[in-house]
């Protein structure tokens, strides 16, 4: 997936990216130099199983967890992720990154998104599957933003995409809405997975991917 610009700085072509997929190319034809030579990056999460997995793809840079609360912001899911970063970095100085997920129901036209923990903070995970029920339209894909931001520089955005249908709830393992959600090409629901199965597939697995490519090709410009 190619690197998304803040809104604040839009980039050319920003449409067409959005409909890349995290096999294309995740650098654009002007790589954004953002200093990162030999540089800790610091992830913004008090969540440790996102910090072990994250820790696992970016082993090979210096990493470093930031347990920061920061605000519930409302917008699409990448310009949330985009301005939790810059809001991050603005309050600690230092180069951030934070991770975001969502999950979009066909049927609701982008919702829940970025506002699925409400609704399951609400309705519980067997009465999230309820509202999707009159629906014959049960398609959906769940969605992982790292939103990444260096002092001195617009943010970026990294996106990883997992298709797949709604389901009845099953399965114990995994986040909430894994009960539900069963990614294209599987007989099984995230949450009946091993944590290693799911991670070899996840969203955020491919979003994190495509923001170590990133980093790869600009720490090289800056070696």
């Amino acid at each position: 997936m190619a690197a998304k610009t803040s809104k604040r700085k839009k980039a050319a072509g920003k449409k067409a990216a959005d409909k890349m997929t995290v096999s294309e190319k995740p650098l654009s034809n002007k790589p954004v130099s953002q200093g990162l030579a030999d540089r800790k990056i610091y992830f913004v999460t008090g969540n440790i199983n996102k910090l072990e997995e994250i820790k696992k793809i970016l082993s090979d840079f210096d990493l470093e967890q930031i347990d920061l609360d920061l605000p519930e912001l409302q917008g699409e899911p990448e310009d949330i992720a985009m301005e939790k970063a810059r809001i991050a970095c603005e309050r600690t100085g230092k180069t951030v990154f934070v991770d975001d997920t969502c999950l979009v129901f066909e049927a609701w036209n982008g919702l829940p998104g970025p506002y699925v923990k409400h609704f399951l903070d609400k309705l519980g995970v067997p009465g999230l599957y309820k509202m999707l029920e009159p629906y014959d339209n049960k398609r959906a894909y769940a969605q992982a933003t790292i939103g990444y931001c260096a002092p001195g520089k617009e943010p970026l955005a990294f996106i990883g995409r997992v298709d797949g249908s709604i389901v009845p709830p099953a399965g114990e393992s995994g986040f909430r809405f894994d009960k539900i959600f069963k990614p294209d090409g599987h007989d099984r629901r995230f949450s009946e997975m091993t944590m290693e199965e799911k991670n070899e597939i996840s969203h955020r697995r491919r979003s994190a991917e495509a923001f170590k490519e990133w980093l790869e090709g600009n720490r090289k410009d800056n070696d």
